[in-house]
């Protein structure tokens, strides 16, 4: 409801103070605004000669009609699709931090290892220098599978709930186009 007052304020605004020849063939776009319909990227022409405000009247009661129908605001799923993005930015930035230390650990734990078999061989710090080396190495392994794994699935994340935006809004549009179509307008998106 508020939508569809807006717009009609916004095109009655628009157009009084032009000549009645110009308010008849201005169309919502011309007027320097978007119609509610372009702001979606959808395509409207009124086919059955409608004005201007007629087919802002029209949008705003098939984007409430649509709305309603499918639970979904398109403005809503634009800062949805912001946060989602963002959210994805500082996931990756945590999931490149995945493992950090795991080199450190490793070497520890291939020193004490080294130092046991050593103290078995006869020689603790030798055996404690190799076993300390062989840590370092599989703990940086083990750090960069971690974090391989960790951007994987951030980077999924992202994907499915960008396609669950874009397919909500696809039903948006549908719903919007089935409603302007009932109203005699040809609409393509």
């Amino acid at each position: 409801m508020k939508i569809r007052a807006l717009l009609t304020i916004a095109a009655t605004v628009a157009l009084a103070g032009a000549p009645l020849e110009a308010q008849q063939m201005v169309a919502p776009a011309s007027a320097g605004q978007k119609s509610l319909a372009a702001t979606m990227n959808v395509y409207v022409f009124p086919s059955k000669g409608q004005t201007p405000e007629q087919q802002n009247t029209d949008e705003a009661t098939c984007y409430d009609w649509a709305e309603k129908n499918t639970g979904t605001d398109p403005f809503k799923l634009q800062q949805q699709s912001q946060d989602q993005k963002q959210q994805a930015q500082q996931d990756k930035a945590a999931a490149s931090m995945a493992g950090t230390g795991a080199g450190a650990v490793g070497a520890v734990r291939g020193a004490a290892a080294g130092t046991l078999i050593g103290a078995i061989a006869g020689d603790t710090g030798a055996g404690a220098a190799y076993g300390a080396a062989a840590g370092l190495l599989i703990g940086h392994r083990r750090h960069r599978i971690a974090q391989e794994q960790a951007e994987a699935q951030v980077q999924a994340s992202s994907v499915q709930a960008q396609q669950a935006t874009a397919e909500e809004l696809a039903n948006f549009k549908k719903a919007f186009s089935v409603c302007l179509e009932a109203k005699n307008y040809m609409v393509k998106y």
